[in-house]
């Protein structure tokens, strides 16, 4: 992203209203988005495509945005949302389409890309430490995948630090053996 403060200006002078901000501080921090939607997807066409809803996204609520955390904490949150939510829509798009009549026409990234491979597990793992325990999952997608430091994650997951850091740990040990391969 561009220099931290103008991105905060922008998004603060956005946020109330001014449009030409807005333009701006969509272009800028366009190819952020681009990389870490990356993080989350595999394919670069499915990165772009949650790029474009996140962009969508930020135009649409940046009214919301309040100042109270850094606007980068906001986009990675909403970063986040939006590549999950890709991803599930990939997932449920490609399990109603007929199968294919020759099995070699359907690849699976796990068997062509080690990298490809682990981010469509980690966005399995994700959906099922939703499903069972929702709790945990903020904390896991804000430390590991957004990267944001400690202090800032949690405050973005509204719990204590002590309480984040417990939640994380839970996380990583409940994800740890599904990325592995144990059912």
């Amino acid at each position: 992203m561009p220099d931290a403060a103008v991105t905060e200006d922008l998004a603060r002078r956005a946020a109330a209203g001014d449009p030409a901000a807005l333009d701006e501080l969509l272009a800028a921090i366009r190819p952020e988005v681009v990389r870490r939607c990356g993080r989350f997807l595999p394919c670069r066409e499915d990165a772009e495509e949650a790029a474009q809803d996140v962009l969508l996204q930020v135009a649409r609520k940046v009214g919301t945005f309040e100042g109270r955390s850094r606007f980068s904490t906001w986009l990675y949150t909403v970063v986040a949302n939006c590549a999950r939510q890709k991803y599930r829509e990939l997932k449920r798009r490609a399990a109603e389409q007929p199968a294919p009549i020759d099995a070699a026409q359907h690849v699976d990234p796990r068997t062509t890309s080690v990298i490809a491979g682990s981010r469509v597990d980690l966005l399995e793992a994700l959906d099922r430490l939703e499903r069972e325990h929702p709790h945990l999952v903020a904390p896991l997608v804000y430390r590991d995948l957004c990267q944001l430091e400690y202090v800032e994650a949690a405050e973005r997951s509204g719990v204590p630090l002590g309480t984040f850091k417990s939640r994380l740990h839970e996380a990583r040990r409940q994800v740890r053996p599904w990325l592995s391969g144990a059912p």
